[in-house]
């Protein structure tokens, strides 16, 4: 009989009973799926999963990047649970039953391995979508974001052709967002990617979805060895032969209307230690789009309004959550028609100064002792909290000069003053060299890590307090201010203006 490499989302008790702690089912699982799991187990809505253990990957990077024996028919195996839990079946026109690919490590690295979303959508299962949903819009909106992801995270094309297409099509439909693309805007854009993909690889985006689902998976165990994913853990001191797990879940979306949406939020303020919900979401949109920080998002509290009975539910998950993990989650979660669905809890990234005030005050909700209290709070903790600031005389005079250059969201606190660079590449060759960096971008993806790791401050023009700069920046103690809107970046020309002030590259900012 063949090692067991999978788990479906209700055999955390196996997974428990084999690796011996819930330390070493983190191990097994990754921290993603044991919590979905765990979730699972304690009632909260979870779409049904399973997870290929971490295992597995290491066994796929020794096998020179080849499934292990036994494995694939395990994951076919595990397919039919979850087709029999969502009442859908993968692959079927009339009925089916799409899914995520999802990387999951047993320490957190936000954004820094691979995802697929929309996974088993093809010309076929797009027709049968449309019939069952009666919402052509909404369904050529999933499958040009699959073919876009799948395009660069497996098939290694470069995004910016995708979002050049995009692009174009914005303009010629006379919008700046993509939600006012309409059904047909979206059906030409599909069959645009498609060229984009046969042209960039000589072949056809694939149509079976058992392959793309293989080759998701694939791609999502060789993103370990990626480079921005060692440039993590290099600096967050995470161990290189761990692995990923890869945990595929039924698809739910954000992306089916005013009735839909997505969110990301922190049980207290990651900033100041607050016990306030913090976090943005963003109705009719998939997960990403709230993470990578292209689309402004809304603070969560404007759910309430739009959405009060999901609002209330989360507010009560969240509450739960934190009783359970006894700790600050950051999670992930999606509405659709109403329905709310839990995708992701884990322990929230946080300052310095917010990781003292959660310690603190959860020894005071008797939530944990003194002792471990004191174990939350690190060295590098201590060293960010003596970081410089600017003071308020510093800042008034500025003020008053007119060196004033714009605002934004504090994502990471902190002062930081450098020359200006536009790539992440730059950036890093820069301090290399020994210069003081401030790394400006329209908003920041997993590849600009190393330029992000390299810099003395962060800017950038989109993206909100949950999106992958402020993310990273506040986890490594580099001051970051975002979705600073009113400037603008001409990555042409490599400069940044705004208030009448032009920065161009290599100026002190």
């Amino acid at each position: 009989m063949s090692k067991k490499w999978v788990y479906l989302y209700n055999e955390v008790e196996k997974a428990e009973e084999y690796a011996g702690s819930w330390d070493g089912v983190r191990g097994l699982l990754g921290g993603k799926g044991a919590n979905l799991a765990e979730m699972t187990r304690i009632g909260i809505p979870v779409p049904p999963f399973f997870t290929v253990t971490t295992e597995g990957c290491i066994a796929f990077i020794k096998e020179g990047n080849q499934f292990p024996v036994g494995m694939w028919e395990q994951m076919l195996d595990a397919m039919k649970g979850i087709e029999a839990k969502a009442g859908k079946t993968f692959g079927d026109p009339n009925n089916p039953l799409l899914v995520s690919v999802r990387s999951g490590a047993k320490f957190s690295m936000p954004g820094m391995m691979d995802t697929v979303l929309n996974v088993g959508l093809n010309d076929e299962t797009a027709k049968g979508m449309v019939k069952l949903t009666g919402n052509e819009r909404f369904v050529f909106d999933a499958y040009r974001r699959l073919i876009a992801m799948f395009g660069s995270v497996v098939l290694g094309i470069n995004d910016g052709l995708f979002e050049e297409k995009l692009d174009e099509m914005k303009e010629k439909a006379g919008t700046k967002a993509d939600t006012d693309l309409t059904a047909d805007h979206l059906k030409e854009l599909v069959e645009e990617f498609k060229v984009v993909t046969r042209e960039a690889k000589g072949f056809d985006f694939p149509q079976d979805p058992y392959e793309q689902v293989r080759l998701a998976t694939e791609a999502v165990f060789s993103s370990w060895n990626g480079a921005r994913a060692i440039a993590y853990r290099r600096r967050a001191n995470i161990a290189d032969d761990l692995g990923t797990a890869v945990n595929i879940c039924t698809m739910v979306f954000g992306n089916m209307g005013d009735d839909s949406g997505t969110g990301v939020a922190f049980t207290r303020d990651p900033q100041t230690g607050e016990k306030v919900m913090f976090g943005e979401y963003l109705l009719n949109a998939q997960g990403e789009d709230v993470v990578a920080g292209i689309r402004n998002a809304n603070p969560i509290v404007q759910m309430k309004e739009d959405l009060p009975e999901a609002y209330q539910q989360f507010m009560d998950i969240s509450d739960k959550l934190e009783q359970h993990y006894h700790n600050m989650q950051d999670v992930e979660f999606t509405i659709e028609r109403r329905t709310l669905w839990m995708l992701q809890t884990r322990d929230g990234k946080r300052t310095a100064k917010s990781a003292v005030k959660i310690a603190v005050d959860m020894v005071n909700e008797g939530l944990i002792t003194k002792e471990e209290a004191i174990k939350r709070v690190d060295t590098d903790h201590v060293d960010t909290l003596l970081h410089p600031q600017f003071n308020a005389e510093t800042m008034n005079a500025a003020r008053d000069e007119g060196r004033f250059f714009v605002s934004g969201v504090n994502a990471s606190p902190g002062a930081a003053v450098g020359r200006a660079y536009f790539d992440a590449d730059l950036a890093e060759e820069k301090a290399h060299e020994g210069q003081d960096v401030i790394m400006v971008r329209p908003f920041t993806k997993p590849d600009d890590v190393h330029g992000m790791l390299a810099a003395k401050g962060i800017l950038t023009t989109e993206g909100g307090a949950t999106s992958h700069a402020a993310v990273v920046a506040r986890q490594f103690g580099v001051p970051c201010v975002v979705g600073a809107s009113t400037a603008k970046i001409d990555m042409a020309k490599r400069e940044i203006s705004s208030n009448g002030v032009t920065i161009k590259e290599g100026d002190w900012i």
